[in-house]
């Protein structure tokens, strides 16, 4: 007896990850959805014992999605696994009627636990023959793109727990960057507001690059009275603010990806590029550093504000192949 398995994320390598990590007894019968729209419409059409579902996708949300199951009466025991790991996210996703909330990358053996606790012993049988899950071929892309996804939701979480917020987790954007392509994109970033920027750079295990944080004038002023910093003639606020932010989201970020890697990295002390400047200074500031580099590009915002915080991590191009070397282990089939 096989058991009908409704898997839902933009992510190819999530995919392939959340049904390489069913337990091998389920004899799971998988289906993938890319996004929460394609999902509903298999929710109609056939009956699953269980759905897992990621909550940053394009289309319809995570979020938008167990709404939609609850509004059109769908029965379904839900699974989100997810790499924002923020409190509120995970409150909000068992409000909106999910049985259960998982971290990426997956933890097998508490995953076989909770599925014995979901499933009714007569449906889940443990002598079945092991059914293999075929998957898709990834792209190098999909690694990347998934590994940024988890590191962006530790960065968020590092965030959110320290200045008491909720943070709307983005999709990341993964590129590989001539300096030219670089400069359009923080020019695209700044849209026409005048920036504070900070670089910091990182390196660990021959991998080595520089992080680049952005605020725009609104998100500076905004975020200094949302978290209360104490206004003191001795002390530069606006400065240790722009420390602060960058500390978190770069440290968060790169803990993340190190873990998925098994790199330890080292940050540098961040440096201020400018307060209150045009995009072109900051530009200026970063300009001969870069020839070319595999940039993530995540944009957070911060619910109820109009605060929004612009993140560029960026490797080396000698780099590269050391980086592929370590996440190679994601591209194995096996």
């Amino acid at each position: 007896m096989t058991i009908p398995i409704l898997i839902c994320d933009d992510s190819a390598l999530a995919r392939k990850q959340m049904a390489r990590a069913l337990p091998t007894s389920l004899n799971a019968d998988v289906t993938f959805a890319v996004n929460g729209l394609e999902a509903l419409e298999l929710l109609k059409q056939q009956t699953f014992s269980l759905m897992f579902l990621d909550l940053t996708m394009p289309e319809m949300d995570g979020y938008q999605t167990l709404q939609a199951i609850k509004e059109h009466g769908l029965s379904i025991k839900v699974i989100v696994v997810s790499g924002d790991i923020q409190p509120q996210a995970q409150a909000r996703v068992k409000e909106l009627g999910a049985v259960a909330f998982l971290k990426k990358p997956v933890d097998k053996s508490y995953l076989k636990t909770l599925i014995k606790d979901l499933l009714p012993s007569p449906e889940l049988s443990l002598d079945t023959v092991i059914q293999r899950v075929t998957t898709p071929a990834l792209r190098r892309r999909d690694v990347y793109l998934e590994v940024a996804n988890v590191a962006i939701g530790r960065a968020a979480d590092s965030l959110a727990r320290h200045f008491n917020v909720f943070v709307n987790l983005p999709l990341p954007n993964v590129n590989v960057f001539e300096v030219s392509e670089l400069h359009m994109t923080m020019r695209h970033l700044a849209s026409n507001s005048t920036m504070s920027g900070i670089c910091q750079g990182f390196s660990g295990e021959g991998i080595a690059g520089e992080a680049l944080v952005l605020l725009s004038d609104s998100s500076v002023n905004d975020l200094t009275s949302l978290m209360k910093y104490p206004v003191e003639s001795e002390c530069d606020v606006e400065l240790e603010l722009l420390m602060d932010v960058s500390n978190i989201l770069v440290g968060s970020f790169l803990k993340g990806l190190g873990e998925q890697a098994e790199v330890k990295f080292f940050q540098s002390h961040p440096v201020l590029l400018g307060k209150h400047l045009p995009i072109e200074s900051l530009i200026e500031h970063t300009s001969g550093n870069w020839r070319r580099t595999m940039t993530f590009e995540v944009s957070y915002g911060i619910e109820g504000t109009q605060i929004k915080c612009d993140l560029l991590l960026m490797f080396v191009d000698e780099s590269l192949p050391l980086l592929d070397n370590k996440l190679s282990y994601l591209m194995d089939e096996d």
